[in-house]
């Protein structure tokens, strides 16, 4: 029995075996290191749309707005007094249009009774005619100057939130100036990236978030055709982006060549004495090897090292067995 039990704890403190990989030239990528920054896809001015006075602002920096809502009043005091001479006009024109009808009512009667003539009742219907005209003219005259004023109305051209508000109540603006800048279309990382490596990328390219990649992924949803300074623009969709402050700059790294690289697992590197080593199953045994290692990647849910020089394909590294 005490032999019996010697074996066993023999066998339990027996080294597990350890797992073998076989080194080949594997495909990775180059990532280039470049900033983002968050950006919505439209900036879009409210602009007047009449000259006056901003008698209301209705939004401040950092207001999300929908489409069409109101953000600023202008109100021009001129327009208020065109209205009240066109209406004064109207009444007087209306007044006279009142006598005029008596009159040609009149005239049609003596007319039947042959005291005037056919020429002068013409005349009376063409004054009231000409009246009716008038009153007409300043009744569209009147519309315009009401419409100037619902003009004064600045409204939200697009769903999105208020970046710019360069204009305080009180202020005086003319037509076409804004009033507040709007940012919608969604929010993304707009990235510049040297051109040349815009050949490189495509629409719908994983862009990894982060200095080394490990804050999340992006999807390059757009490539803008025009290079300005020698750079492209491109549009990177992340999901759960904060939007809090647009114009924030975020490391992303782009994925711009593929090259093949000898890649081991990064539990086979073990140090000692300062350098690097991994155990090579040889003809002759399990040997250790010197070897300079490279940048991390991440596949198949595991953790590798690439490995510049030490290392030729088709060596077997053994993983583990330094422990």
């Amino acid at each position: 029995m005490r032999a019996l039990a010697l074996l066993f704890m023999v066998i339990g403190l027996a080294p597990a075996a350890a797992e073998t990989v076989e080194v080949t030239p594997q495909s990775v990528t180059e990532w280039k290191p470049v900033y983002g920054q968050i950006a919505t896809r439209d900036r879009v001015p409210a602009r007047a749309r009449i000259g006056g006075t901003v008698r209301a602002l209705e939004v401040t920096e950092g207001d999300r707005v929908e489409a069409g809502a109101r953000i600023a009043m202008i109100e021009d005091d001129k327009l208020a007094f065109r209205l009240d001479a066109l209406d004064a006009r109207i009444e007087a024109a209306e007044a006279r249009l009142e006598t005029a009808q008596t009159d040609l009512e009149r005239g049609e009667r003596l007319l039947e009774r042959g005291v005037i003539t056919t020429q002068r009742l013409d005349q009376l219907r063409t004054e009231v005619q000409v009246l009716r005209g008038e009153i007409s003219s300043l009744s569209s005259e009147r519309l315009v100057v009401e419409q100037q004023i619902e003009e004064g109305e600045v409204r939200a051209p697009e769903t999105g939130v208020v970046l710019r508000v360069p204009v305080a109540r009180g202020s005086v603006v003319t037509p076409g100036e804004a009033l507040a800048e709007i940012g919608g279309g969604g929010a993304y990382l707009r990235l510049a990236i040297p051109e040349r490596f815009s050949g490189a990328l495509a629409e719908g390219d994983t862009i990894r978030i982060g200095q080394d990649g490990t804050a999340g992924t992006g999807r390059l949803v757009k490539l803008y055709p025009l290079i300005e300074g020698g750079r492209v623009q491109a549009d990177v969709e992340v999901e759960g982006l904060d939007t809090r402050f647009v114009g924030r700059r975020v490391p992303v790294r782009l994925p711009v060549a593929e090259r093949d690289a000898l890649l081991v697992p990064e539990a086979a590197l073990f140090r000692s004495g300062g350098l690097d080593f991994v155990t090579v199953e040889t003809a002759q045994g399990r040997l250790r090897r010197a070897v300079v290692p490279g940048a991390r990647v991440a596949r198949d849910d595991r953790t590798w090292r690439e490995i510049l020089t030490g290392l030729s394909a088709g060596d077997r590294v053994v993983v583990d067995d330094h422990e």
